[in-house]
């Protein structure tokens, strides 16, 4: 399934932040760890049009748009944490993938002065 052909409602105000997150992170990762042409994510809703200013190359951007599609179908209605849910909504290598990702963005992040994250990291 992809992003474009999911029946959103109301994104909440923080489902939207968690996915720009998510996307800068990837983003991120993407820039120090990969080469090669980067691509913005293409045929969004509008409600997560700004997600189109992250880029990364094919790799990257097919994880990202199979973690936002995760994000999106949660089935925890109140204020998801990943890292101590009991419901694992990505397959093994997607999930090790996407700690190593907010593991390498997060502190490359707060290191260039990105304070902010510092509660989304502990919380």
């Amino acid at each position: 399934m992809k992003i474009g052909t999911l029946n959103l409602t109301s994104l909440t105000k923080k489902e939207k932040k968690d996915l720009q997150i998510l996307a800068l992170f990837t983003s991120v990762y993407c820039r120090d760890h990969h080469v090669g042409e980067r691509k913005s994510l293409s045929r969004l809703p509008q409600q997560l049009v700004v997600l189109e200013r992250y880029v990364c190359c094919p790799d990257c951007l097919d994880f990202l748009e199979y973690a936002i599609e995760r994000r999106l179908q949660c089935p925890v209605e109140e204020d998801p944490n990943c890292k101590h849910c009991q419901i694992h909504c990505y397959r093994s290598g997607h999930r090790e993938k996407v700690r190593e990702i907010m593991r390498y963005s997060g502190k490359t992040l707060i290191k260039r002065g990105r304070l902010d994250l510092l509660w989304h990291y502990f919380f």
